[in-house]
């Protein structure tokens, strides 16, 4: 898969600026896969990288970023729930989210397979930004009816509207 184009900057280098937009505005139909059919963890990682290549950092270096990441302690919530993320040689915050079409081993916290993940990856220079998404995903994924309504998703247009609906109402409930 070719790398899509550079998403618009969200994140200001510059230490007065720094700021990250709305998960819900990070996210686009090119980077969410309704049901993709990969059957591990590497190869999720892979996919992953595949799509939020850029210019300035391959597929291969964003892989083994994601994979040195993992190595730290899994990225699985539990409850069928991944957030993988690293830090990279980016110029701005890039996004992704894949549900699959049957769960796999994740090592998660619970111990369950996993089949809905939400990707990040941000600058090197990025220091809080991106824990405040994390946080934000894990309250919206914590919610049993905001899971139950992602995976019963059987398009990716549908899934891309399903999840970006849910950020955004998350967003204005705050």
């Amino acid at each position: 898969m070719a790398p899509i184009s550079e998403a618009p900057a969200i994140y200001d280098p510059d230490p007065q600026h720094r700021t990250m937009s709305s998960i819900d505005q990070l996210l686009t139909s090119e980077t969410v896969y309704c049901r993709a059919a990969l059957a591990s963890r590497k190869r999720v990682l892979q996919h992953i990288a595949e799509c939020l290549a850029t210019d300035n950092i391959n597929d291969d270096e964003l892989f083994d970023a994601l994979m040195n990441r993992e190595r730290l302690g899994s990225t699985g919530l539990g409850e069928g729930v991944a957030i993988p993320h690293c830090r990279t040689d980016c110029t701005s915050v890039r996004v992704a989210f894949v549900s699959l079409a049957e769960p796999i081993d994740y090592e998660a916290s619970d111990g369950q397979p996993v089949d809905l993940l939400f990707a990040i990856v941000v600058p090197n220079e990025e220091q809080s930004a991106h824990l405040e998404a994390l946080a934000a995903l894990a309250q919206l994924f914590g919610e049993p009816s905001n899971r139950q309504a992602l995976r019963a998703c059987t398009t990716d247009d549908e899934l891309h509207g399903c999840i970006t609906r849910q950020l955004a109402a998350q967003r204005s409930a705050a």
